[in-house]
């Protein structure tokens, strides 16, 4: 177990591959609560140390007489959770100096007329970085949409461009939530070399890029974690899933199941990573609230790290989205391998 408040080095990782350096990083964690208590991760606090670092970096691009970096965002619909994502970023972008704009259309947006707002948003060239917000309405593919976008824009990650040559450790425009969970990772010095990791999901927007990150080869061209990994799904037996959880280092909980982990399913001393997010009713209050897959007050008891929810990998998310938005901007990441397939 690593003991808080120490510095630490920061491990080779996808910023390397990103054309991002990593400075010397100091633990950015609540103090345990009580003894045998795992320490607390705050994912505000890393989040609003990456914002500082996207905000130096845009400083010094634009001091150097390049145009800001610009985000758009399509949002379709009036689903209020993705209206509020959407908020929360475009707020992220003011924060570190990019540009933003929220393009709203209706929920009986065609396919057809979405692809083409994504056609025109592509050939923009003031538009640096793009996403379209998801879920979208059920008469629109989400594949087909998340493939339109032009693979540099991509700050989603989603591209098939992209998840292939993450999945083969080159660069890439990384997916913002496994890549905020990487940084997670990485700064407050987990081990990950050698290490049994369990992904409980297996969504390919999260589960899986998790788990690619986390098990691929550290000397690589996009470098990753070496670390032994076992990913479960909902047709896993939650005795199956403790058989495996229960031998593992490291476990992050991405199946949005709320209380899916509990204490009896942790070793001493593994770190937890919750990624889940649901909201339920409080059955003292009545009143809604964020819950993740972990039962938080649990397996705090056992573990040596754990992220709360809210607080924890979500705010990492955003940030890591405003990375990937300067990344765009610079173009980093415009080899021939990534211009776009013919449609």
């Amino acid at each position: 177990m690593l003991e808080p408040g120490l510095e630490c080095a920061a491990a080779k990782g996808p910023d390397k591959a990103q054309g991002q350096s990593l400075s010397p990083l100091v633990f950015l964690l609540h103090p345990a609560r009580g003894w045998g208590d795992a320490v607390v991760i705050s994912g505000r606090k890393l989040a609003r140390q990456i914002r500082q670092e996207a905000r130096h970096e845009v400083e010094q691009w634009v001091a150097a007489g390049n145009r800001r970096p610009h985000l758009s965002v399509v949002l379709v619909g009036e689903n209020p959770a993705s209206h509020s994502y959407v908020l929360n970023k475009t707020k992220a972008a003011a924060d570190v100096g990019i540009s933003s704009e929220t393009i709203l259309r209706p929920a009986s947006i065609t396919e057809e007329e979405l692809l083409e707002l994504i056609g025109k948003l592509n050939s923009d060239a003031a538009v640096d970085g793009l996403l379209v917000q998801l879920p979208l309405p059920a008469h629109i593919d989400e594949r087909r949409v998340c493939n339109a976008v032009s693979p540099h824009k991509d700050v989603d990650g989603f591209h098939v461009l992209n998840v292939g040559r993450m999945c083969l450790d080159q660069d890439s425009m990384l997916p913002a939530t496994p890549w905020g969970v990487w940084e997670i990772i990485q700064r407050t010095g987990i081990p990950t070399l050698g290490r049994n990791v369990v992904v409980a999901g297996r969504s390919k927007n999260v589960g899986m890029p998790i788990a690619m990150l986390l098990h691929t080869d550290g000397s690589h061209e996009r470098p990753g974690g070496d670390a032994t990994v076992t990913i479960s799904h909902r047709y896993t037996p939650k005795e199956q899933l403790k058989q495996h959880t229960i031998r593992a280092d490291i476990v992050v909980a991405a199946a949005g199941i709320p209380n899916l982990i509990t204490a009896d399913m942790i070793k001493e001393g593994a770190a937890v990573i919750d990624v889940g997010i649901t909201r339920v009713q409080d059955p003292v209050t009545a009143k809604p609230r964020l819950v993740g897959d972990v039962d938080f007050e649990g397996v705090r008891k056992k573990a040596s790290y754990i992220t709360p929810v809210p607080g924890g990998v979500g705010p990492m998310t955003v940030a890591m989205l405003m990375k990937n938005t300067i990344i765009a901007a610079k173009k980093l990441l415009k080899p021939k391998q990534l211009e776009a397939l013919p449609a």
